[in-house]
């Protein structure tokens, strides 16, 4: 329930409250880039490249996770998938766990994986 009340100091007395919780409005000025810092709570991201941003969407969407160890080695290393990868790297682990298997070593042309078949993660990636 939406309501505005006074609390016992006066201060912010006007302000729209949730369940009793405050809610504080949200200025539509300034900058984008402080509009974007201001939704991730964070500093200021440098600029992203659409594969950069593609690719993370892919990994998010994927049934696949991806732990931190493999994102890093994957970023230092310079390991870029497009969807195809992805695809058939899932299409790979599902295989795997049909045979049994715990954990692989899978092969995609000049990168490799090491996969948690079980936990369906990828726990590190090597490239050539």
């Amino acid at each position: 329930m939406i309501t505005t009340g006074i609390n016992a100091n006066n201060i912010n007395a006007n302000m729209p409250r949730l369940n009793g919780a405050q809610l504080k409005p949200i200025s539509s000025g300034g900058t984008q880039a402080d509009r974007a810092q201001a939704l991730t709570g964070g500093a200021p991201s440098a600029a992203r490249s659409f594969g950069d941003v593609f690719s993370e969407a892919l990994m998010r969407d994927s049934q696949l996770s991806f732990s931190a160890h493999a994102q890093k080695r994957m970023a230092s290393r310079g390991i870029k998938l497009n969807a195809n990868d992805y695809s058939r790297l899932e299409s790979a682990q599902a295989k795997l766990a049909m045979k049994g298997s715990k954990e692989a070593l899978v092969m995609l042309d000049d990168k490799a994986f090491l996969v948690s078949v079980k936990n369906k993660t990828v726990i590190t990636a090597l490239d050539k």
